[in-house]
């Protein structure tokens, strides 16, 4: 999933014993657990499923933000417990929205049937079936958020975006893939919509599509909207490659004019990941993408199609929106091969109320954000300067910015999704969130320098990615793997301690990313000449992102102040997170005024004084900073090989 936040690119069942033990019949440790992935654990003697569910979702009423569910479940007497889904794939956490189903009425023989929650477990309904019933009705209503910090808004007068897992109960006891549903839907009259699911029948603005197992229905989104339009990026070729499509939803039909230029850039994305990992694992792949300033963005992958949003300006503005718009599509289509076909072992669950593990997020998320802005570059959405200035960024972050890594692990944050679900932290540089993403980005940069010094320019990272990711041409079955497949893969391109390697960058306290960057052939320097692409960040998050690398504050929209590096000089000077920075100097704040302060004191010994307001009070406080405005760059090593260009060089 990608995380949409400044500084990124780019979110247990307690049911009885006997119910675990008649899902979790293996251990998840590598090849023993994929190979229970794939096999059929037949449900228990009891449990009172039978068929195929019928489910329909009207999804007309985007006036009040409502989705209304209908289910049939074929049943037979006895006690049946359904699971409304919580470990939601792709979010790597219990992110399940329990909290907006509502209305939850069971039936059967047109008699309504009393339920109760579980004691233990909130996402869990229990109900008695009565004997000479062979089919129950649900109806419920997801009420999708209406802003105000409920969550990503998901539907509006325009537009929606319809998930599945969101508008279904399922049966307890089962793998998702051995229960089978029959969805339909009602959209509003003349809206047009994308999906990977196959359509069966449509009638009017009702739309039947083929029954598909739940696991592939959860995975299946659909984005629909009264202004609409698809590009085929591929429409299938001689190589065997299935059809790629994007399929857009707008706010405005002029937001929906795509140039020639932009065009080929989007189809230069699919082509270069085809040649990356020469293989693909879907019938069609469709980019489900939203340009709009009321649907929430989103960045979330599936393994035909991904969720993916933008503002509406993202063609309109495409020079402007480059460091967010380039790698979001290559990121998430790049998931179809990293993290749903291949997926980390204790990431893959028999059904989504059995807990998820997150320990290898440094290779599913991790080398995804790798591969993002690679192939962004190499797709010709990002110059190669352009790239220069995002690693230069993302090499500041974690030489300047991170100081929680005196005491926290890339590794325990991946425990980050759970922990935090990636609310808002007090002071993230110190705390940290889910580094796997950058952090890993930087040690893949660097396992791929290192991979083509050991072979003197003959393999790469992209060997690596061919071997590991592009197997199995053609499968859809998931296929899991361990960190010591991981290591086998890399020393399977090339011979070298590759066990000791990712350890350091992963176990160790203060990785060495700086030593990563450098043999690539290039380093971080500052200077005082902005960088484009964290100006251009700071103003699309209205952070002011650069100060964070030089006087340690990162400074949001009205002066609210987001983060205070931990030991900076803002920090030292007694400063705190959550404080609005009033005037600079005795003249009102604005990032401009700021930034002049900050230049202006690197020639005088005189403290920077900031005027802040807290809870009512103000208080004036003098920072002793004089080093200037740092912005970051990458400097070429003299008498070193090229790796980082030779790396986004289009293939």
């Amino acid at each position: 999933m990608s995380k949409q936040h400044a500084l990124h690119h780019p979110r247990p069942l307690r049911l009885a014993a006997a119910l675990a033990a008649a899902l979790l019949t293996a251990s998840v440790a590598g090849t023993a657990f994929a190979d229970a992935a794939d096999a059929h654990i037949p449900p228990p003697k009891d449990t009172p499923y039978l068929g195929t569910i019928q489910l329909h979702v009207d999804a007309t009423d985007v006036a009040q933000g409502i989705f209304r569910v209908h289910e049939t479940i074929p049943v037979r007497a006895g006690e049946l417990t359904l699971l409304y889904p919580k470990w939601i794939p792709g979010n790597h956490e219990p992110s399940g929205p329990i909290d907006k189903l509502a209305g939850l009425v069971i039936s059967a023989n047109g008699k309504r049937l009393p339920w109760t929650r579980d004691k233990y477990d909130v996402y869990a309904f229990r109900v008695t079936v009565p004997q000479g019933v062979s089919s129950i009705d649900l109806k419920f209503q997801y009420l999708s958020s209406r802003g105000s910090g409920e969550g990503p808004i998901e539907m509006t007068s325009k537009m929606l975006d319809l998930t599945w897992h969101k508008d279904s109960l399922y049966p307890a006891g089962y793998y998702s893939r051995d229960i089978t549903f029959a969805p339909s839907m009602t959209i509003p009259v003349n809206w047009k919509f994308g999906t990977a699911l196959e359509v069966q029948s449509q009638s009017g603005n009702t739309v039947t599509f083929k029954p598909t197992t739940y696991n592939t229905l959860v995975d299946s989104p659909v984005y629909a909207g009264i202004n609409f339009k698809r590009l085929d990026l591929n429409p299938g070729d001689k190589a065997g490659n299935a059809p790629v499509h994007m399929d857009i939803v707008a706010d405005s039909p002029s937001d929906l004019v795509v140039s020639p230029q932009q065009l080929q850039g989007l189809r230069n994305v699919v082509t270069q990941a085809h040649r990356l990992f020469q293989s693909h694992h879907y019938n069609h792949y469709d980019f489900l993408f939203s340009v709009s300033d009321e649907l929430s963005g989103k960045g979330l992958e599936h393994h035909q199609s991904s969720e993916d949003g933008a503002r509406a300006d993202y063609f309109t503005k495409w020079k402007e929106n480059w460091p967010t718009a380039g790698n979001l599509l290559a990121h998430e289509y790049t998931h179809s091969w990293n993290g749903k076909f291949r997926r980390p072992a204790d990431l893959w669950t028999p059904n989504f109320n059995v807990p998820m593990g997150d320990s290898l997020l440094w290779v599913y998320e991790g080398q995804t954000q790798y591969w993002g802005y690679v192939l962004a570059t190499r797709a010709g959405l990002w110059t190669p300067d352009q790239f220069h200035q995002a690693m230069a960024t993302i090499a500041a972050i974690y030489d300047r910015d991170r100081p929680g890594f005196q005491w926290r692990t890339v590794e325990d944050t991946t425990n980050d999704p759970t922990i935090a679900q990636r609310a808002p932290l007090p002071y993230r540089n110190w705390q940290m969130s889910e580094e796997y993403y950058t952090a890993g980005q930087m040690m893949w940069l660097a396992a791929d320098a290192k991979i083509r010094s050991l072979t003197h320019g003959k393999k790469s990272l992209d060997t690596f990615a061919k071997d590991f990711f592009g197997i199995d041409n053609g499968s859809f079955v998931t296929k899991t793997y361990t960190f010591n497949d991981v290591v086998n893969a890399l020393n399977g391109v090339v011979k070298y301690d590759w066990a000791g390697f990712l350890h350091r960058y992963l176990d160790q306290l203060n990785p060495p990313f700086d030593q990563g960057l450098e043999s690539t052939g290039w380093k971080l320097v500052y200077t005082d000449q902005p960088n484009a692409f964290v100006k251009l960040i700071s103003k699309r998050f209205h952070a002011d992102i650069g100060s964070a690398f030089g006087i340690g504050l990162q400074v949001g929209k009205g002066g609210v102040i987001r983060d205070v590096r931990w030991n900076g000089p803002a920090f030292k000077a007694g400063i705190g997170s959550g404080e609005t920075v009033v005037a600079v100097n005795g003249e009102a704040y604005t990032a401009e005024v700021l930034n002049d302060a900050v230049k202006a004191a690197k020639d005088d010994k005189a403290p920077i004084e900031l005027l802040l307001k807290y809870q009512g009070q103000y208080k004036t406080v003098p920072v002793d900073y004089h080093g200037g405005l740092q912005y970051p760059h990458l400097e070429r090593i003299k008498g070193t090989p090229d790796y980082l260009d030779q790396i986004v060089k289009a293939k």
